[in-house]
């Protein structure tokens, strides 16, 4: 069922459309405009229905920061305005709003405007996902990490809790392209990409294909020893695959990581921290392969003992 945010600060008026809508849709109602960019934030909403004139901060106020946040940006505002607020339609669908239902309302209009714009969100999204997921592996491809790593620090801050960036990159891969071929090489991207939307399948962990044969995923929670514990696992689980290497350089395919966690401050750069993530993969490179290699923010460096895989 698509999830719609009413943000009224009139409960009658709220109460109105939600009874029109309740039988299709799951409601949520809020009356003030800050408790209605913090439920836009943290909710999941296909259709967001604001109206114009609140007290404190107004609905156009709350439209501008709903379209500067990656979060909410795309999700569709429909303004509830009188019906001598011309001036006011103009302005809210200058700004960014999908269109308006005047008071008082009527349950046909209001169901049929709903209904329109629910479906063409969906429609969006659906050629979003297929824009932002990488055709080979099936998980997310690097123009989705980039919006998702963006959004996922900004809630890191706000909220202080710990980040972990992570980098994967398959050894010695060109080796084995050269060995047994392009066709044979995407399928063991494709594998390496299902243990690792496999291991990373919790609501607070992404993974994306990086480029090539690298990968990135970003974990929210736990400290840098719990990750690092659970990357080596991860390792682990692909290198027990044994899918056979070319035997000159490894006895089966394996990978790397590097990686670093932090609660970040609002003054620190992302960039930084995944920039120490890939130095933290270049240093398992370095160190033989086939081992996972972390750092938290104080510097502090988890090193994996070195594998019996042949390199």
């Amino acid at each position: 069922m698509e999830k719609i945010l009413i943000v009224d600060d009139s409960p009658l008026q709220a109460a109105q459309l939600k009874s029109i809508l309740d039988d299709e849709y799951d409601i949520t109602v809020v009356h003030t405009a800050k408790d209605g960019l913090q439920h836009a934030s943290a909710g999941n909403y296909s259709l967001i229905l604001l109206d114009v004139v609140m007290p404190g901060m107004d609905g156009f106020t709350l439209l501008k920061k709903l379209q500067e946040e990656i979060i909410t940006k795309n999700v569709p505002v429909i303004l509830i305005t009188s019906l001598s607020d011309i001036q006011d339609e103009q302005h809210g669908l200058t700004l960014g709003a999908v269109d308006y239902i005047t008071k008082p309302f009527h349950p046909l209009i209001v169901n049929a405007r709903v209904h329109t714009h629910i479906k063409l969100y969906q429609y969006r999204k659906q050629i979003e996902e297929q824009s932002m997921t990488d055709q080979l592996t099936g998980i997310a491809n690097r123009r989705r990490y980039e919006l998702y790593s963006i959004a996922k620090w900004q809630e890191a801050i706000r909220l202080q809790v710990p980040i972990s960036i992570c980098m994967f990159d398959i050894d010695h891969f060109k080796a084995y392209n050269d060995t047994f071929g392009h066709p044979a090489g995407d399928k063991v991207i494709a594998e390496v990409a299902n243990v690792l939307a496999h291991r990373l399948r919790r609501s607070t962990d992404f993974v994306a294909r990086y480029g090539g044969e690298e990968f990135i995923a970003i974990i929210l929670g736990g400290d840098a020893q719990a990750v690092f514990e659970h990357t080596k696992k991860l390792r682990m689980d692909i290198e027990n695959l044994h899918i056979p290497h070319a035997h000159d350089v490894s006895e089966w395919v394996t990978i790397s990581g590097g990686g670093v966690t932090s609660i970040p401050k609002i003054t620190d750069d992302y960039n930084i921290y995944l920039k120490i993530a890939d130095a933290m993969l270049y240093d398992a490179k370095k160190q033989g392969r086939n081992r996972i290699i972390w750092t938290d923010e104080k510097m502090k460096t988890y090193v994996e003992k070195e594998s019996l895989v042949k390199r």
